[in-house]
Order: structure tokens, then C-alpha cells, then sequence
């Protein structure tokens, strides 16, 4: 007889199916390639260059899979790391989606909504890179204009700035400690810029985490 999977249940094996699918597909570029040109890859300097540059992105994965799943829950996470641009895109639409709804991410309505959420933003992202790869042509004299160059600068912190007035009115003193953390890494390390997001991320979340939890410890929580 059949048994009747729960809705989390589904989720898991239907994440599990689809992350793993993706992984073989973007495997397989490198490998048709190789087939194609009958060639083989530098296997001394592959092994380097992961010996270089693996450690990082397994650190970043294991950081980013704990801190992200309990923003976004299970379908939402797994939906993300399948799509991508999750700190620029996805999670904010996950965040700014749940606060509308008046939910919180780890209940049942929010792993729907924020589910919703990220597959909507995924669909649009998609329709509008379609859109644009039609029109980049006729619109790139347009885009390149100097006049609207500030604007384009202004996207994410716009974007963010609007999502963290709304978080940090609901907890200002949680706020503190990331904000001085990061502006003193930004200003100490001027390397830091828009390609470290993926790290800097995680990093302020487990951090905020630490010092939420001595706050709630001392009483210093509402």
C-alpha cells in the first residue's frame, strides 16, 4: 500500500531531486565539452585550483545552508539554492513577503508564503532576463545613458535599505552590533565590496545571532 507523504516530507524529496539534478546538469557542461573536442582537463591543475579555491566555497555553503534555511524554510532554501542570487533576490523577497503576511518563517503559513515568494521571484527573474536578452540591443544606448547610471548604483541599497528600516524599527537594539561590525570591516578592509556578499552575509547572521542571544541572556531583550 502506498504511504501517504506529508507536505515536508514531499519537499525534502522533491528538494533533494531537483538540487541533485542541477548538480549533475552543471557537471555536464564541462563534461560534454570534453567529449565533444576530445580533450581532458589538466588534472595537476584542476587538483590545484581546488586545493585553492574548494575549501572557501564548502565553508561559504555550510554557513550559508545555516543561516539561510530558518529565514527562508525548507522549500523556500531549496528553491534558492537551485535558482541562485539568493542575498540580492530571494531573500528578500522571502522576508519582505513573510512581513506583509504578519508570519514568522519556521510556522507552516510562512514556509508556504516564503515558498510563493522565491518561486515567484524566480519566474520573474526569468521572464525579464528573457526580456532583456530580446531587447538589450535596442535598449543598451538607453541603459548606458549617463544620466541613469547613479540610479542603477542606488538598486540594492535601495532594496535593503527599505527591508531594514522595517526589521530594525521592530528590533533596534539586536541592530547595533552587525551594523558597527560591518562598518568597521568595510572601512578596515577596503577589499570587502559587492562580491564578498555571499560571505559577509552569513558572517553577520551567526554574529547577530551571538550577541542576540547574550542580550536575551542579560535581560537587555524585550
Amino acid at each position: 500500500m502506498k504511504k501517504n507523504l506529508s507536505y515536508m516530507d514531499m519537499i525534502h524529496r522533491g528538494g533533494a531531486i531537483w538540487n541533485l539534478s542541477v548538480m549533475v546538469l552543471l557537471l555536464l557542461f564541462p563534461v560534454s565539452l570534453c567529449v565533444i573536442f576530445g580533450v581532458i582537463p589538466d588534472w595537476h591543475g584542476l587538483l590545484m585550483g581546488l586545493i585553492a579555491t574548494a575549501p572557501m566555497y564548502w565553508a561559504v555553503g555550510v554557513v550559508e545552508t545555516v543561516t539561510y534555511v530558518p529565514m527562508l524554510g525548507a522549500g523556500g532554501s531549496y528553491l534558492s539554492f537551485v535558482t541562485g542570487n539568493i542575498s540580492n533576490l530571494k531573500l528578500p523577497c522571502a522576508l519582505g513577503a513573510l512581513e506583509q503576511a504578519g508570519v514568522k518563517a519556521n510556522s507552516e503559513e510562512g514556509e508556504i508564503i516564503s515558498t510563493i515568494a522565491i518561486a515567484v521571484s524566480s519566474i520573474v527573474t526569468t521572464a525579464i532576463i528573457a526580456i532583456g536578452v530580446v531587447l538589450i540591443v535596442p535598449l543598451t544606448p538607453l541603459l548606458q545613458a549617463p544620466v541613469l547610471e547613479p540610479a542603477f548604483a542606488q538598486i540594492l541599497p535601495a532594496l535593503f535599505g527599505g527591508l531594514g528600516v522595517v526589521f530594525i524599527s521592530h528590533s533596534w537594539k539586536i541592530s547595533i552590533a552587525p551594523f558597527i561590525l560591518m562598518l568597521v570591516l568595510f572601512i578596515a578592509v577596503p577589499a570587502l565590496n559587492a562580491g564578498t556578499v555571499g560571505i559577509m552575509v552569513p558572517v553577520g547572521v551567526l554574529f547577530t545571532l551571538a550577541v542576540s542571544r547574550i542580550l536575551y541572556k542579560k535581560g537587555m531583550l524585550d
